[in-house]
């Protein structure tokens, strides 16, 4: 029987190596960029991972930003390695498991359709939605942004247009704004990868995947989903022309620990006789 999957992915540095508000930060000469967005997150005035849309809105120094400007960053990301592949990979049917690849992003989606015309379909792809003024071409409002929950939001809406069920979706994500959509899909039985070391994101995905080849997820999702072994996975990953060199698979434990201050008790060898 054919079972049918929902794969859902990030875009900044999941499957790509750069963010997409540094770079069009840098093609447009501003330098405080990161300094903005920490200063965002420390008030909590929007999602995290909403932070560029929010600029692109009201920061005085992003009000020159026009489509073009959007398309022309999407061109400068530098995507990781077989991004095509690990798409063309999910396009097939293996074992009788079919999946479905869409892309949710709090970028805004002129920078991700860009980044990845010719691999993901433009009706794949989720991001910040704009408003243009139409005289001077200037954003005029923000639409939608799937940054925190609004990505589980975007998530219901394409199970429901797909009847997909929860437990057969996978996320893959690398930052603080996958949290909700991870913690969401983990309490539905569905299954969530990280592509990032970051305690808050690994502590809460059920497995981690560090690599710069974006193929490097289809691992677990041929060993947890498919149910294949490692020989087989690696005979797989061959056929594609691709040697695993390196196949480390480790359990991080993360400890802080502090002295503790003596306790009264420790005073006494015998219950009321100080030492």
């Amino acid at each position: 029987m054919t079972k049918s999957y929902l794969i859902a992915s990030d875009f900044d540095q999941t499957l790509s190596f750069n963010d997409s508000g540094i770079a069009l930060a840098e093609m447009l000469g501003i330098s405080n960029f990161e300094e903005k967005v920490r200063g965002l997150s420390r008030i909590g005035l929007v999602q995290q991972g909403a932070e560029l849309a929010y600029l692109l809105r009201h920061d005085p120094e992003f009000r020159r930003v026009r489509r073009e400007h959007l398309i022309e960053t999407g061109k400068r990301i530098r995507l990781k390695k077989n991004v095509s592949s690990l798409v063309e990979a999910l396009s097939g049917d293996i074992d009788g498991n079919q999946y479905s690849f869409y892309v949710i992003s709090a970028a805004p989606k002129e920078v991700v359709v860009s980044a990845l015309e010719g691999i993901v379909p433009a009706d794949h792809i989720f991001g910040t939605e704009l408003g243009w003024e139409p005289g001077s071409g200037e954003i005029s409002s923000i639409l939608r942004t799937p940054a925190g929950y609004g990505k589980v939001l975007v998530l219901n809406e394409l199970q429901a247009s797909l009847q997909m069920r929860p437990d057969h979706t996978v996320y893959i994500g690398d930052g603080s704004s996958d949290l909700y959509v991870m913690k969401h899909v983990n309490s539905c039985d569905g299954f969530t990868i990280a592509v990032s070391e970051a305690k808050y994101i690994t502590r809460i995905a059920k497995r981690t995947v560090l690599s710069d080849n974006a193929l490097s997820v289809f691992v677990p999702i041929l060993e947890d989903i498919a149910g294949w072994n490692a020989v087989r996975i690696r005979e797989w990953f061959g056929a594609q022309g691709l040697t695993v060199q390196e196949w480390d698979k480790v359990r991080t434990d993360w400890l802080t620990l502090r002295e503790a201050p003596p306790s009264p008790l420790a005073l006494f060898d015998v219950p009321g006789k100080p030492v």
